[in-house]
């Protein structure tokens, strides 16, 4: 064995070590994520698990990590709560489940022809500050979601003791923001997610003490592999009519152009990163083909997540191998170890996700703008928002909760090029977060 051999090796077996990292972070946000998206926990993880392995082989960077995002999983609750109440009324015998999978498979068309069109380009027209308003947006709407599972039109809908279920969201929650400061000191601690271990260790202390709170409901046919796969052509919409596709259709614009947001908003970071030139289109392809497959098993979509992305390229991993065997681990896992999830209170879940939302919604520019109004930060006039800046923040941050988000990054993206445009002497800021 010469050194080349041995030297491709040790670099599979390094992307192999920071493979199993990242796993476990796939792991935590699929089942999360499943669970905020409706489709379910073990729907999540083995979703996480699939678009990671598509990706990772089809995608235009060798490195990236790709799974459920909580921007997809929120767009995706939403969804099923439209179709549920309104829109499938008049089809009392179409479910829901086979309705989504409509929804997916044309999504992944979509995003196919948007790479074969190239549209990844355009992806460097959004500003940075319509991004911070628009990620903001989709945590103000996880942080909605959240109350009303707990309190839905003033009546609780987790079974169990209400004040208990709150209890073990507050304690998930303080946990995630308190552990990394005190795991910072112990090396082999801190390297595993503060949400995982606020998951085990908050889920376990509810069990000891058999609160009486709402715990998991698993599947069990979705746990076994022969199951899964029988499973299949049931998930197929086969003989659905094509008025029930046209209804299908804005949904699946809608996840397309959120996917498409998503995904190549961290391509542009991990480019960066990495110091090379991201192929945009090819990313879109492998996403479209990646999401348009989980519809087989009845699953969530996704995109590329920031978080497993950049753990990837901090870890060292230079390889498809890393996200490949990173979704191979989430798939076993979530096929052998799924049972043990039915000892987790949703409250976890639930706590983990509020989580998330502070995760992703942007601070930094609203201190910005507090620090403006002071008046403290004239030395630093890259950092300065002022009154016209935040009006395109939050004004994309409410309409991406409330109204539409395409709609909203479309127009604030144009009204801030326009507005740049005219206000030549003094132009807007061009945030950095």
């Amino acid at each position: 064995m010469n050194k080349a051999h041995i030297e491709l090796i040790q670099k599979i077996a390094k992307n192999l070590i920071v493979a199993i990292t990242v796993s476990i972070v796939m792991l935590n946000l699929g089942a999360a994520l499943g669970v905020l998206s409706g489709r379910g926990i073990v729907a999540g993880m083995l979703s996480a698990g699939i678009i990671s392995i598509i990706t990772s082989f089809l995608s235009g960077a060798r490195v990236q990590g790709s799974g459920l995002t909580a921007p997809m999983s929120a767009i995706t609750a939403v969804i099923i709560a439209k179709a549920s109440e309104k829109l499938l009324q008049d089809y009392p015998s179409l479910e829901i489940g086979l309705f989504i999978n409509i929804v997916l498979i044309e999504m992944g068309a979509l995003l196919i022809i948007a790479g074969a069109l190239r549209l990844g380009r355009f992806i460097r027209y959004v500003p940075q500050l319509v991004v911070a308003g628009f990620m903001s947006g989709i945590a103000i709407m996880i942080w909605y979601l959240q109350l009303q599972l707990f309190t839905g039109g003033g009546q609780k809908t987790l079974d169990g003791a209400l004040a208990q279920n709150i209890f073990l969201l507050v304690l998930t929650v303080a946990c995630c923001f308190a552990l990394p400061t005190i795991t910072k000191n112990f090396k082999f601690i801190k390297a595993i997610p503060a949400p995982l271990i606020a998951l085990i260790a908050v889920s376990f202390f509810a069990n000891i003490t058999a609160m009486d709170v709402a715990f998991t409901q698993i599947d069990d046919d979705v746990t076994r592999l022969d199951s899964l796969i029988k499973s299949i052509p049931q998930q197929l919409p086969l003989g659905i009519e094509l008025h029930v596709w046209l209804l299908a259709l804005p949904f699946a614009l809608q996840l397309a152009g959120l996917c498409y947001l998503d995904t190549l908003l961290t391509s542009l970071v991990i480019s960066k990163m990495r110091k090379s030139d991201g192929k945009y289109s090819k990313d879109l392809m492998a996403q479209g083909v990646s999401n348009a497959l989980t519809s087989l098993i009845g699953g969530v979509p996704g995109a590329q997540s920031t978080v497993p992305s950049v753990m990837m390229v901090k870890e060292g991993a230079t390889l498809r191998v890393c996200g490949v065997a990173a979704g191979v681990i989430v798939l076993g896992c979530a096929l052998m170890f799924s049972q043990l999830l039915s000892y987790i209170p949703m409250a976890v879940f639930s706590g983990i996700l509020v989580k998330v939302g502070f995760d992703i919604f942007d601070s930094k520019a609203v201190l910005a703008y507090l620090r403006t109004v002071k008046k403290s930060l004239h030395n630093r006039p890259h950092k300065i928002l002022g009154h016209k800046e935040m009006a395109f923040f939050s004004g994309t941050a409410l309409a991406t909760a409330f109204i539409d988000l395409i709609a909203a990054v479309g127009i604030f993206s144009a009204l801030y090029h326009l507005v740049s445009r005219l206000r030549i002497k003094k132009p807007l800021c061009d945030y950095t977060p």
